[in-house]
This record gives C-alpha cells, sequence and structure tokens, in this order.
C-alpha cells in the first residue's frame, strides 16, 4: 500500500538521525523532509503560513502561536533540551560582576523576546539573582514570529538590530542569546556547563527548548498521524540513547554533552511525553505569563494533540 507523504522539517541530529535517513519508518505515512538551513526560517514559514504538515518548533513560538489561534497542535516530541547559562553576555569593560546587577539596564535579546533561549535565560536571571525582569528594558534585535503578538511596555527594539555590534561598543552592557565573538564580551558565568549542569542538579532545571507540531486540519482528518510521528521520533531516539549509553559517540557535539552530563541524573535524557516533563513544562508556561508573553496560563490538555496526551516514549 502506497504510504501518505508529510511535508517535514527537523533539524539533524542524534535523536531523529535515525527516523531521517530510514533507519525507522511509520506504518502509513512517509516523513518527506525539507532541509532548511536556518531552523528559524521554518518556524516562522509554519507560525505564518502552516507550511508544512509536520515542523520542528520551538516551544514558546508555539505557546504563543497556540494562544493567537494558530490552526496546528504540538505532540511532546521535545527534541531539544538545552543549558542557557552561556547565552547570557555581557560587555566586560561595564563592570557588570553578576546578573544581579542587570536590574535597570538595557539588555539586548537575540532575535524576539519571545525566543525559548531568552525566556529560560531570563528565568535564569530571575531565579537564581532575584532581578525582577520588569526592571529591566529588553532591546530584541528582530520582530516576533508570530506577528500578532504585542509586547510589554519594557521591550523596545533594537533601532538598528545590530547586536553583536552595541554589545561589543559597550551601548548595550548585556544580551541574552547574541552571538558575538569580541574580546570585550563573554560570559557572566565563569564556567556556564558546570553552573547549568548545578542547577539541573539542585533545582531540576533542563530546559526544554523545541517540540513538534502537526497542522490541526491533518490531525482532524487522521488522529493517528498523532500517534505514529510520536512513535517514530521515539524509536529514533531510543536508537541514539542507546549509542549515548554505550559511549558509541566518537566525537561528541555540544548537544551531546548536554545529553551525557543528563544521563548522571536521569535514565533518558530525552523523555517524551507530557507526564516526565510536566514539571518543566508548567515552569516554561509560568515564566511565559511572568514574561507577559502569554496572558494566562495553558492547560497541557490544550497544548498537546489528544491520541498522545498520554503517551510516554
Amino acid at each position: 500500500m502506497t504510504k501518505t507523504k508529510l511535508h517535514a522539517v527537523s533539524r539533524t541530529q542524534g535523536n531523529n538521525r535515525a527516523l531521517k535517513e530510514g533507519e525507522v519508518s511509520l506504518p502509513d505515512f512517509e516523513l518527506d523532509f525539507e532541509e532548511v538551513p536556518v531552523l528559524v526560517h521554518g518556524f516562522r514559514r509554519m507560525v505564518r503560513e502552516l507550511a508544512y504538515d509536520v515542523c520542528e518548533m520551538a516551544l514558546t513560538t508555539y505557546i504563543c502561536a497556540k494562544a493567537h489561534g494558530v490552526k496546528f497542535t504540538a505532540l511532546p516530541i521535545f527534541l531539544v533540551r538545552d543549558f542557557h547559562h552561556d547565552a547570557i553576555l555581557h560587555h566586560v569593560p561595564s563592570g557588570l560582576t553578576s546578573p544581579a546587577d542587570l536590574a535597570g539596564k538595557r539588555v539586548g535579546v537575540n532575535r524576539g523576546y519571545t525566543v525559548t533561549t531568552g525566556v529560560w535565560a531570563r528565568s535564569i536571571i530571575q531565579e537564581e539573582f532575584d532581578v525582577d525582569l520588569s526592571s529591566i528594558s529588553w532591546a530584541p534585535s528582530g520582530d516576533e514570529h508570530v506577528a500578532e503578538y504585542r509586547a510589554p511596555g519594557n521591550v523596545q527594539p533594537l533601532e538598528d538590530g545590530d547586536l553583536a555590534g552595541r554589545l561589543s561598543s559597550g551601548d548595550l552592557v548585556a544580551a541574552v542569546g547574541a552571538k558575538v565573538d569580541h574580546p570585550d564580551v563573554a560570559t557572566m558565568f565563569e564556567d556556564p556547563f558546570a553552573a547549568a549542569v548545578g542547577a539541573l542538579k539542585t533545582r531540576g532545571l533542563y530546559p526544554i527548548n523545541h517540540c513538534v507540531v502537526v497542522r490541526d486540519e491533518l490531525l482532524e482528518q487522521n488522529p493517528d498521524v498523532a500517534v505514529q510521528v510520536m512513535e517514530g521520533f521515539a524509536a529514533s531516539k531510543r536508537l541514539y540513547v542507546e549509542e549515548l549509553k554505550a559511549g558509541r559517540i566518537s566525537a561528541p557535539s555540544r548537544v551531546d554533552k548536554i545529553h551525557q552530563a543528563a544521563l548522571d541524573y536521569m535514565d533518558d535524557p530525552l523523555p517524551y511525553g507530557i507526564e516526565p516533563n510536566r514539571d518543566t513544562l508548567e515552569k516554561l508556561i509560568g515564566h511565559a505569563v511572568t514574561q507577559k508573553i502569554i496572558s494566562e496560563p495553558m492547560a497541557m490538555e490544550d497544548l498537546f494533540a489528544k491520541p498522545v496526551l498520554d503517551t510516554v516514549a
């Protein structure tokens, strides 16, 4: 029987490689992956045009889009977990000694205010250094994927969008999520990886960055799409985790090293499903409310596809 092709986007990494390379397949559907060189361009097309059937998606972009009525729904496939202490940068000559010093300052933000890395980085500033985030003026370098979103008053776009230049010159004393190679710019943590591992160990901070979304029309036509897509990604992930545990990844990437660090505290560094991730999801939703990305908390039952609400993989 001919399988139904689904137009899909997901950036290749260890946990989806077997699915993208055909080692794992779905019974009734074929995921026809388009390679999008800059993944965030795929996010934008999905949010604004519903350009794909199945698409990897930044989690807070999804939450914001869902709150604004975009017709797609997530599967609890959490493709990307990340550490974000290294996302908090500062202009060294400005003399800041800690993220606590950011209160009352103007701080740059890479791309949009709703970018997931920025949300998690701001949560670190708030939770670990007791900073009132509303006391900071946030300066995004770009616009939002969700065009209808309206930022709070303390968010004012960077006039020229030159985040790297503004941070390097000291016009901005700090930024979150920026990519800057300049001798006057450094992370605010002496060892950000160790700080992130410490946060994982002491308070369970293991941020989720990306999920997978499916067009609502497709889910309505065939609810089994959700089940098969989730199982396909999960089967691919299990093969990767076996490789991690066996030490068979010869040249681990930064992503692999994060997963390896997480293995010291959990059996599966990439659990899929709502229940094993409920605390992290609820934290992110809470931060999205605090940071005025959404106006009120959203229920898991409204965020994730019904056929896989109880699936753990």
